[in-house]
This record gives C-alpha cells, structure tokens and sequence, in this order.
C-alpha cells in the first residue's frame, strides 16, 4: 500500500503499454476463433483459462506481505498476452524463414524454431516487461517484487499461447488430442512459462536491489539466459518425445521453482526480522505498541490479527495497518541499501505513519489484538 499522499501517478508509458498490450491479445484471439471456429476456440479458451485462477492466487500469494500495485500487476500480464505473443511469434517465423532460405530442411527449421529462436525471442519478449517497470523503480524493491511481476508476464503469455496449442491439436485430431495436451501444458506444467520468466525478474530486481557494479551489469543478463536455458530444455524434451528427456527436463524446472520459492521465503522473513529491528523507534509516536510489534513480526501473528479484526468489523483497517507498517519498514530498507534524499525520507515516512494512525482503530476501542493465534475469540 502507497499512502495517499505518496501514491504515483500512472504512467502515460503504463497506461499506453496496457491499452496496446490488451488491443493485440485480442486481435490475437479473434484470429483464432475465425481460424478455428466457435466450438474449437471456446473448447480451447475453455481449456487455457480453467487453470488461471488458481495459478494466479499462487503467485500472487508470494507477494501478500508487500502487494504490488493491481496496475502493474495487469500491465505484465497483458504485455506478456500480447506485445510477447506477437512480437514472439512474429520474430520466431521470421527467423525460421531466414534458415528455411539458407538451405536448411523443413525438420530442421522446426526443430530449430521451437528449441533455439523461440526461447531467445519469447524471453527476451517476456522479459522486457519489466525493464519497462524499471521506472517504477520504487515498486521492484525486492527479489519477490521482480518473480511476481515476470511470472504475470509468463502466465499472460501462457494463457494465449495454449488457446492457439489447443486449437491445433483440437483441428488435428478433435476433443481428445486438446484434452491430453491440456494434461501436460495446463496440470503437469502449467507454471513453465512464470517460471523460465522468474530467472529474468530475479536477475532485475537483484539489480536493482545490489550495488556492486557485479550484479548490477551480470544479473540481468544471467537471469536472461537462465530463462532461455530452461526454456529451450523444455521444448527441446517435447520435440524429442522421449519420456525420459521429459521427466529429466521436469525435474530441472521444478527444482528452479524450489529455488524461487525458497527466495521468495527467505525473502520474506528477512523482512519481518527488519521490521522487528526498523519499528521499535517508533513505540514513543503511540502507533507501534510491544503487542503490535509480536503481531508485525510473525505471520502467524499477522493472520490472527486479522481474523480477530475481522470479527471486530475492522478487518480492512487492520489490512491497511499492517501493509502501511511493512512499506515503513521497505522505506528503511531502501534507504540504508541505497541511500534517500532526507526530505524524501520523511515525507515518505509522515505519510505512512499517518496511514497507520489513519487504520489503528482498535485503539479508539481499547482492545489489542492477539498476538499469536491462541484464544483468538
């Protein structure tokens, strides 16, 4: 949460790359369904679309300490639907033309489109939706911030791109061939494209976030090339069709999700410890009490407290309170890692103490809310 007086504006180039992004997704899908017809293409949207809500609360659950802003959060997703899908398609074919008129046989063309151009062209695609954030610097303050914003450009890209798989194996060989295609894309593998992406957003926002020359020129590159590695792996197994190539690459893509998800919670709880460190100055201002302070350091604690609001009839108050005491804390972390202009720096830090008086109103009532899940009534 951005306290009111510090929120931003949106970008014209946000607001721009939304509308365009969201245009060309549609373009896309209107050509499939003259191409395929309605029964194909609803069959195949069907398909593409069921597995959405759940992969979306996954991701979006790595980010519930510190969520990011919902326009941001759209704009990757539809950047990675449209602008990616085009661009990704386009340049892919283009590249395959160009080894089809160097002599190279049809088999070939096609291997080397699916395993080698369309990893290069789609992550680089994908991935640029956050070199576009990078003017929101402010909101990429974390390397959770950049998986969570390349895995909703990935899960963009993937939703569009199955309506189009299953579309042809629908044409091909009907229902059935849609159906055992939607078994490996959308329940085996349905976070393969967030996941290769997540290498990029890693390699951004430790960027971003690190000040040695290092990391600031070799992350982005490095996580780039993670990307295309694990992707090419992939495509590279499917066009074998060999069980074994398969399992293989599936395991080396779901220890890279291992490995996302153990930054993502190692990430998480080094911030709850900074707040433990960052928000005891603050007890003298009547706002931090030692009860919220064993509530804001604990996810155990911050959950109960929540549901006891709830019960109270605060619930969205408590919400409020908790994210404006976590972006007080970021706003610590941001500037002992990189430095913030003192003006800034207070004015930043008023307006979220204003906003945690603003939500505090289990003090007006003179309750404090259970710390740790017990005797929660």
């Amino acid at each position: 949460m951005t306290a009111p007086s510090l929120a931003q504006r949106p970008s014209k180039a946000l607001l721009v790359g939304l509308v365009v992004s969201g245009v060309l997704a549609l373009i896309v899908l209107a050509i499939m369904l003259r191409a395929g017809g309605p029964v194909g293409f609803g069959l195949s949207a069907l398909l593409a679309v069921a597995p959405l809500p759940v992969l979306l609360a996954a991701v979006l659950s790595l980010d519930r300490l510190e969520p990011e802003p919902r326009l941001n959060l759209a704009f990757a997703f539809a950047w990675g639907a449209g602008v990616a899908i085009v661009l990704g398609i386009a340049l892919t074919l283009a590249g395959q033309a160009l080894f089809a008129r160097a002599g190279y046989g049809t088999g070939e063309v096609e291997y080397i489109g699916t395993v080698v151009l369309a990893p290069v062209v789609e992550e680089a695609f994908k991935g640029s939706a956050l070199l576009l954030l990078l003017r929101r610097r402010k909101e990429i303050d974390g390397l959770t911030d950049g998986i969570v914003y390349a895995s909703m450009a990935g899960l963009g890209f993937a939703a569009v791109e199955n309506v189009g798989y299953y579309l042809l194996s629908y044409g091909e060989d009907g229902i059935r061939a849609a159906v055992q295609l939607f078994v490996l894309r959308g329940l085996i593998d349905p976070l393969g494209h967030p996941i290769y992406t997540s290498m990029i957003g890693l390699g951004v926002a430790y960027a971003l976030t690190r000040r040695t020359v290092v990391a600031r020129y070799a992350a982005v590159p490095l996580g780039y090339l993670a990307a295309v590695l694990l992707h090419g792996l992939w495509n590279g197994a499917a066009s074998a069709r060999s069980l074994g190539l398969l399992s293989a690459a599936y395991l080396v893509i779901m220890g890279a999700l291992i490995f996302l998800i153990v930054v993502t919670v190692r990430e998480r709880r080094q911030l709850i410890a900074r707040m433990g460190h960052y928000l005891p100055v603050y007890e003298e201002t009547g706002l931090v009490s030692p009860a919220d302070l064993r509530m804001l350091t604990t996810l155990t604690g911050r959950k109960a407290a929540r549901q006891w609001a709830r019960r109270k009839g605060f619930g969205q108050a408590m919400s409020d309170y908790q994210h404006a005491a976590t972006e007080l804390t970021m706003l610590h972390v941001r500037a002992e890692r990189q430095g913030v202009d003192p003006d800034r720096f207070q004015a930043e830090r008023d307006a979220y103490l204003g906003a945690m008086a603003d939500a505090r109103r289990w003090q007006e009532q003179g309750d404090e809310p259970c710390q740790d899940g017990i005797n929660c009534r």
